[in-house]
């Protein structure tokens, strides 16, 4: 409606463009020519205005149509853009892991890389920290294992020591997978065996900081693995273990409209 109007102005206009033109060239003529034409010219030179249409009384709801107008770009853009609630630090990786290029996986390597021995690589350990840590709120990350035959997931202490065996040492809360056989442990304490009837291809945790929970769930089904219980007072970074070459470790993003807090 409105671009039908806008159209027939601009026709309005360009016709009383030419109108004006024409009035013109005839004034310049000479006088007696002038005369003769006089009448016609002059009804030429009149322009009735027709009365504007009168409006309907509807008002355009303006912040509707912003607020639906965000939505529409927003739902364009999950398609493109995707979030990952956690990425991985390259710098703590053990010398036999290899992180992808975009941070979001890791698999094992045959053979170790030359790496620097910085104070925050892990040395011992088969494992890669998350280059974010967390000391408040809930958090919340799924880890696509896949086919992997030996895994472990959970969070470690920002200050733990990260040189030797660190299994020996407090500050990692974890849940595991090897041979078969599902378990849950936090050091230095001995870990569990858990009773899964399926095999896990994702796992979710879920960090509620203030709180003092842990939570693993899988995703798939919604169904409630195993929670840890403590009183944190460090930042804690995400801790991925990978001891098989079958399958990387890879951390999905968040899908578009997934419910990612199962538990509160």
């Amino acid at each position: 409606m409105m671009k039908e109007k806008i159209e027939k102005l601009s026709r309005d206009i360009s016709s009383l463009s030419d109108t004006i033109r024409a009035i013109e060239e005839e004034m310049r003529a000479e006088d007696i020519l002038f005369l003769q034409n006089y009448k016609a010219t002059v009804k030429r030179a009149q322009c009735t205005l027709q009365h504007p249409e009168e409006l309907s009384g509807a008002l355009i709801h303006v912040a509707q149509h912003l607020t639906n107008l965000k939505f529409r770009v927003w739902e364009k853009m999950q398609d493109t853009v995707q979030y990952m609630p956690i990425t991985l630090d390259p710098n703590t990786a053990h010398p036999l892991l290899i992180v992808s290029d975009d941070l979001t996986s890791v698999r094992l390597s045959e053979e170790e890389q030359k790496l620097p021995d910085n104070p925050e690589r892990l040395d011992a350990c088969l494992c890669v920290l998350g280059s974010e840590g967390f000391n408040s709120g809930t958090h919340c990350w799924d880890v696509d294992v896949g086919d992997c035959a030996a895994w472990s997931l959970g969070v470690m202490t920002e200050y733990a020591k990260r040189k030797g065996d660190i299994n020996s040492r407090t500050g990692l809360w974890y849940m595991w997978y090897y041979d078969g056989e599902y378990g849950a442990g936090s050091t230095p304490q001995p870990h569990s065996l858990l009773s899964l009837e399926q095999k896990l291809q994702r796992i979710r945790l879920q960090l509620d900081w203030d709180r003092g929970n842990l939570s693993f769930y899988d995703p798939l089904t919604g169904t409630h693995i195993h929670t840890f219980t403590h009183t944190f007072t460090e930042r804690l970074l995400p801790y991925l273990a990978i001891g098989s070459e079958t399958s990387p470790l890879r951390v999905l993003p968040i899908g578009n409209y997934e419910n990612v807090n199962l538990l509160k």
